[in-house]
């Protein structure tokens, strides 16, 4: 006779290793012909220059929702049960950020880990993914002297077919409420090279995992793909 309490806690213990697993880059291992790519970490972001800054000298446009200078606090994550308006306040606290402001890298990481997993289980592995969206310290103050401003359009927010063929393949392991959304648009900077105001722009396209109801009271972010690298 099977222990109920064994039971739970194997079936926990196997959706945090498909969880980790994805975020390493070894589902195939896991799910066997589901064909995912995997979360694989990318490198950090490199040291800015004219390219980085400013592609093209195309006239700068403010990013409407970026932070604007005097702002005490970022706006925190909603707390909302839709994945759908989470995912697409996830993909705006990746990529929305303004050096010109009184807010660090810390700031704006901490607003996506306050919606993290609650238990903390994925915490680790969410703080390395954001690694490879947010500049490091000292890029930041790199990009400062550019003025440099960031944001994203997005152009498309689905729930990818892999991740369908994951859920099938995990044969029930996997908790209602558990999704993973597809991001694909535009990355927007703008900032100010020899006093002349210039943008670019780059397509991206990424993954993330999200909890929302019934697994979790509201919809928190468990882990981020690498940049370019999503599930399709």
């Amino acid at each position: 006779m099977t222990d109920p309490a064994r039971s739970g806690s194997d079936r926990t213990r196997r959706l945090r290793l498909i969880i980790s697993l994805a975020a390493a880059g070894l589902v195939l291992a896991v799910l066997t012909g589901v064909g995912i790519y995997g979360l694989v970490a990318g490198p950090p972001t490199p040291r800015p220059g004219p390219s980085e800054t400013a592609g093209s000298s195309t006239p700068a446009t403010p990013s409407p929702t970026s932070p604007t200078p005097g702002t005490t606090r970022l706006e925190p994550l909603p707390e909302t049960r839709s994945p759908e308006r989470f995912a697409e306040a996830v993909a705006d606290a990746l990529f929305v950020w303004d050096t010109f402001t009184t807010f660090s890298p810390d700031d704006h990481r901490a607003v996506l880990l306050e919606a993290a997993d609650p238990s903390g289980a994925e915490t680790p592995g969410l703080i390395g993914d954001l690694s490879n969206y947010l500049p490091a310290d000292a890029t930041w103050r790199d990009l400062q002297e550019y003025r440099t401003a960031q944001w994203i359009d997005i152009d498309r927010l689905y729930v990818p077919d892999q991740w369908y063929e994951a859920v099938a393949a995990a044969d029930g392991q996997l908790a209602d409420g558990l999704v993973a959304y597809t991001v694909e648009g535009t990355r927007h900077r703008t900032g100010v090279w020899f006093d002349e105001q210039v943008a670019s722009e780059h397509p991206v396209a990424f993954t993330m995992f999200l909890s929302c109801p019934p697994a979790t009271d509201r919809c928190v972010l468990l882990r981020v793909s690498q940049q370019d690298n999503p599930l399709r």
